[in-house]
């Protein structure tokens, strides 16, 4: 008799552990998709907000502020100086920073989206006739190219291992306007994604202090370049300043402590 009331509340169980176990499946698969619809719903609510721009108006989307310069990433604060230089009217949208192609920042123009900071700069260039490098030479154009390259596709990864490597964000803090805890949270996973980033492309792989001296002879190479001009290419500003001001501003107001500061403050 014990046996099988044994079995019986065994069996029991068994049948109300199935039922939990299935609602519990089936409330998760509801939220889940509600929360799809409910992103779906914002993106069309947000794609009509920037399809409702003005004609020729630029939809500038890139990441919240920062603390002491409009953006912690160089290529944002690139394609906005860019903008104010030519004067083109543009809005900023911080509620979706990052692009199909996971790049910031990218434009919405006319309802058409470009992401890349460069291929943005140019298709904008273009469209409203703000070359500032036309005058140049097409030897002073292969310079201000080289340049550039080497601040954005060199230098720029010596600044990223200092950020999220060799200082583990820690810095963040310090620069980001809005510092929340559910970003604190994101910390330690942005910075496995940008040290396996940085070994890609190769700065990565390296000591860090064969790195710091990488992107310290880079900064003598631009400062000995530069010299007495007021601009990096003569006396008139070009698209090649934008790009250097947006990757010299995160040197000097946002990598405190960083070897790359302290050479600015007693450059020779």
């Amino acid at each position: 008799m014990l046996e099988q009331a044994i079995e019986s509340l065994t069996a029991i169980w068994k049948n109300e552990r199935g039922l939990i176990v299935a609602s519990t499946g089936v409330a998760a698969s509801l939220y889940f998709l509600a929360s799809k619809i409910y992103a779906v719903h914002e993106q069309s609510q947000l794609r009509k907000k920037w399809n409702s721009a003005p004609k020729d108006v630029v939809i500038l989307h890139q990441l919240p502020r920062g603390k002491f310069t409009p953006s912690i990433s160089p290529f944002p604060l690139k394609l906005e100086t860019y903008l104010r230089m030519a004067g083109i009217r543009y809005e900023n949208d911080f509620t979706e920073p990052k692009s199909l192609e996971n790049k910031t920042p990218w434009i919405t123009l006319n309802g058409e989206d470009v992401a890349d900071s460069q291929i943005c700069l140019e298709l904008l260039a273009d469209k409203f006739q703000k070359d500032f490098s036309c005058h140049l030479s097409p030897e002073e154009k292969a310079t201000a190219r080289a340049f550039q390259i080497m601040a954005e596709d060199h230098f720029y990864w010596t600044g990223v291992l200092w950020r999220w490597v060799y200082t583990k964000g820690k810095t963040l803090r310090q620069i980001h306007a809005t510092f929340a805890p559910p970003l604190s949270l994101k910390i330690p996973l942005v910075c496995r994604r940008m040290k396996s980033q940085a070994i890609g492309q190769g700065l990565g792989r390296h000591a860090e202090k064969d790195v710091i001296e990488m992107g310290i002879k880079d900064l003598r190479a631009m400062s000995h370049y530069l010299g007495n001009k007021s601009y990096f290419m003569g006396e008139e500003p070009t698209e090649l300043d934008c790009a250097m001001f947006g990757m010299l501003a995160q040197l000097v107001w946002n990598m405190p402590g960083s070897p790359f500061e302290r050479l600015l403050n007693n450059f020779d």
